[in-house]
């Protein structure tokens, strides 16, 4: 009987619908290992927008119109429907102070954090920081403080992001994303192969993740 069943999932911090859909998912395991089932998480790099500027000049309602190619009204709305949506499952967007920006700096520390077992926990403060406290998460010295929460150097952070060492990390996850034919985060790949797209229901997680476990034992 298999022990351990391992999800990777491919997200973007500047993505929210990637911070609805990990609370989903992580309902979904909660219930799924009260019988001592095991999951283990490894997040990937994806960029929704990776020509954004690190410091973009203006709102997110600003950048949506621009990139979505949407009138503001409708933006609006949208953002107000998805902060909603995040209410549901105990989060509180801010899409008044969140401050748009280029996320490859913080999946590069995403990486440096995977390297010291604490991955899982900067992936939660880096998303808490940009949807719901207004923090910048595209600039070094903010992600070096954001990482310093969690436990890493803040030092370390600042001279990974200098060499970009883990810059080819990122670039490989991307890579590994369009193998698999992935154009929209998140996206979850449970035990090498089942995936499942989008922020879905916590009940649809359980019934992958349970069809994978099965599955996986019977091998």
């Amino acid at each position: 009987m298999a022990k351990t069943l391992k999800v990777d999932i491919w997200s973007d911090i500047a993505c929210p619908w990637c911070y609805i859909g990990k609370r989903k998912f992580e309902r979904a395991v909660e219930e799924f290992s009260a019988d001592g089932r095991e999951v283990e998480v490894e997040y990937h790099s994806f960029e929704l927008a990776p020509d954004t500027p690190v410091d973009f000049e203006g709102s997110e309602v600003d950048f949506l119109v621009a990139h979505k190619g949407m009138a503001a009204d409708q933006v609006e709305q949208m953002l107000s429907q998805v902060s909603s949506i995040a209410s549901s499952v105990g989060l509180d967007y801010d899409f008044d102070a969140m401050q748009h920006t280029n996320t490859v700096r913080a999946h590069q520390v995403l990486h440096l954090a995977k390297s010291k077992g604490l991955q899982v926990e900067l992936k939660e403060r880096l998303l808490k920081a940009y949807f719901e406290q207004g923090r910048h998460v595209g600039r070094a010295e903010d992600l070096a403080d954001l990482a310093a929460d969690v436990g890493l150097d803040r030092d370390e952070v600042l001279r990974a992001l200098e060499s970009e060492e883990f810059l080819p990390d990122v670039r490989a996850d991307i890579a590994q994303a369009r193998t698999y034919g992935i154009s929209g985060v998140p996206f979850f790949v449970l035990d090498r192969t089942f995936g499942v797209s989008g922020a879905q229901e916590s009940a649809t997680f359980v019934q992958a993740l349970t069809q994978a476990w099965d599955e996986q034992a019977a091998v």
